[in-house]
C-alpha cells in the first residue's frame, strides 16, 4: 500500500472521518497526523475518535458468491460479545452483499470505502456502525476471487452464520461434473486447509526464498555431523522432503485420512471425475 494511502488509513481509525476527508487534510497539513486530527476535530469530522482509536482485534470474516465471483471481507470489532451480536452480522451480511452488487473484478479496501448506499459511503456507514454498537469496528480486509469458468467450495470454521465465521477456506477446482461425490470431497478439502494452513498447494507454488531459507538452516544443523558427504545429502533430502509435508497441500496427511497424503486422496478423483484442484485460499481472523 503506497505511503499516502497507509496515513489515510490510519486517520481514517484513529477519527472515523470519511475517506476524502482525511485525504484532504492530510494534504492541507503537509501529512503530518496530530495536525490533521485537530484539523478534523475543529470541523467536527471526528466523529467516533474516541471509539476509532481503540484496538478492534475480535470480528468476524463474510463469504459471499456467485457462479463467477466470491468475496470474503474481515471486519475487526472490539469484544467477540458484539461480533456474534445480530446487528453487526447484519452489517457484515449487508457489506458482502454490496461488495457483490458492485461486480467489479478489481474491487479492493480503498475503492470500496469509497463506493455509496443510498448516498453514504461505504466509510461514513461504518463510523455509523461503531456509534450504534459501541465499540470501534475496522473493515480490514477484501479478497475478490474471480473463478468464472471453474468450481468453487467454500468452508467456514467457528461459524456464527453459514457464511461468517472466523476461519474462510476456499478451493478453486476443475471437474467434469460436479455431482455429490465432488462436492463432499472439495468441502473436505476445505476443512483440511482451514485445520493444517498450507502455504501452498505444492513446492513449486513456494518462493525459492522460502526454499532457500530452509535448506540453509538444514545444511547448518547437519553441517558438524561429521558423515560423508553423499549422506549429508540424504538427510538433507529427508529433511526437506519433511519440510514440504508440513507446509504444501498435496504433501500433507490428510486431516480425514491420516494414512494418505492430500494428492493421493485427490488422484482418486482424477480419472473417475477429471478433478483438478487449481487453486485455494484462506482468510483467518487473526
Amino acid at each position: 500500500m503506497p505511503d499516502g494511502l497507509k496515513l489515510v488509513k490510519e486517520l481514517r481509525e484513529k477519527t472515523g472521518a470519511g475517506f476524502l476527508d482525511c485525504k484532504q487534510v492530510l494534504k492541507d497539513n503537509g501529512n503530518d497526523i496530530e495536525l490533521a486530527i485537530d484539523s478534523l476535530r475543529k470541523k467536527g469530522l471526528a466523529k467516533a475518535s474516541k471509539k476509532s482509536s481503540r484496538e478492534a482485534k475480535e470480528g468476524a470474516l463474510g463469504v459471499y458468491t456467485n457462479k463467477s465471483q466470491t468475496i470474503i471481507l474481515k471486519v475487526n470489532s472490539e469484544t467477540d460479545f458484539a461480533a456474534k451480536s445480530n446487528t453487526f452480522l447484519d452489517f457484515l451480511d449487508l457489506l458482502g452483499n454490496l461488495a457483490m452488487d458492485i461486480n467489479d473484478t478489481k474491487l479492493n479496501l480503498d475503492l470500496f470505502l469509497n463506493y455509496k448506499h443510498n448516498g453514504k459511503l461505504i466509510s461514513d456507514l461504518i463510523n455509523e456502525m461503531i456509534v450504534k454498537i459501541g465499540e470501534n469496528i475496522i473493515l480490514n480486509q477484501i479478497e475478490v476471487i474471480n473463478h468464472k469458468e471453474n468450481f468453487v467450495s467454500f468452508y467456514v470454521h467457528n461459524s456464527y452464520r453459514k457464511n461468517i465465521g472466523k476461519i474462510i477456506s476456499l478451493i478453486q477446482y476443475k471437474a467434469d461434473s460436479c455431482d455429490d461425490d465432488i462436492k463432499k470431497l472439495s468441502k473436505n478439502i476445505c476443512m483440511h486447509i482451514a485445520a493444517l494452513k498450507p502455504e501452498s498447494i505444492d513446492k513449486d507454488g513456494l518462493s525459492k526464498n522460502i526454499i532457500d531459507r530452509e535448506m540453509s538452516i538444514q545444511k547448518e544443523l547437519i553441517a558438524d555431523s561429521g558423515k560423508p558427504d553423499n549422506v549429508v545429502e540424504k538427510i538433507l533430502e529427508g529433511k526437506m522432503k519433511k519440510f514440504f509435508s508440513e507446509i504444501t497441500l498435496m504433501n500433507q496427511s490428510f486431516v480425514l485420512d491420516p494414512d494418505k497424503i492430500v494428492k493421493e486422496v485427490i488422484d482418486t478423483y482424477t480419472e473417475s471425475h477429471s478433478y483438478e484442484l487449481l487453486k485455494f485460499n484462506l482468510v483467518t481472523l487473526n
